[in-house]
């Protein structure tokens, strides 16, 4: 008779299992996100910015940070 576990035990492991379930769902989805991304990146046709010589001291920004520079002045 040791060995029966009281109802609000079996509900508690089921909680903690469940929650657990989620938290690596979760996980998975968004490292399948990512790497989606990461491989949209490398298929889409990359725009490379020719930087001569004489201007290698020019930072190139991406759109999005262009933008935030921009607000920023």
């Amino acid at each position: 008779m040791g060995r029966e576990k009281s109802p609000g035990l079996k509900i508690l492991w089921v909680w903690t299992l469940g929650t657990a379930a989620i938290l690596v769902a979760s996980v998975v989805r968004t490292r399948m996100h990512d790497m989606e991304s990461m491989m949209n990146q490398e298929q889409a046709p990359k725009q490379t910015h020719h930087i001569t010589a004489a201007h290698s001291d020019v930072t190139v920004l991406p759109e999005s940070d262009r933008e935030i520079a921009k607000e920023l002045k």
